[in-house]
């Protein structure tokens, strides 16, 4: 089965610091499948490492419909990059026929069920991340790292 992951969980250092976020188990499921690493935000354009981002005036599910955008802690718009990025890791999981994701929680890209608020001060509120919300809009089951522990 090919899934589709964030590259940050399975070591790629293209976390917004410039780390990554490696989770073991993760890696060791990835040993049993065909991962397929992507990172949205750099799909998107958004160099590593970068300013952190979050989504400002509601979740993933309104910056796709325009209702909401991205901004990073510097106040630059970067709605359009997480909408890239979104859409190029749809494209590589339909080519790639991934009907399942593993993404890094709370991210405004690939954050499932809670993402950051909006506020830069850590607090967090229920929704998607971008590129979350499109994979489950095209009925691909997402998960994130702390379905693993």
């Amino acid at each position: 089965m090919n899934i589709l992951v964030s590259a940050c969980l399975v070591g790629t250092n293209c976390k917004y610091s410039g780390g990554n976020n490696l989770v073991p188990k993760v890696e060791k499921f990835g040993k049993e499948h065909n991962m397929v690493p992507v990172c949205p935000e750099e799909l998107g354009g958004l160099a590593t490492p970068r300013e952190p981002c979050e989504i400002q005036g509601g979740t993933g599910k309104e910056v796709l419909e325009g209702k909401a955008i991205v901004l990073n802690k510097a106040g630059e718009d970067v709605t359009a990059n997480f909408l890239e990025g979104a859409q190029k890791a749809l494209d590589v999981a339909k080519q790639h026929r991934c009907t399942v994701a593993v993404l890094k929680s709370r991210s405004p890209s690939c954050g499932c069920g809670i993402i950051h608020g909006g506020s830069f001060d850590g607090k967090l509120i229920n929704g998607n991340g971008v590129t979350a919300q499109l994979l489950l809009d095209n009925k691909i089951l997402v998960m994130t790292e702390l379905d693993f522990e």
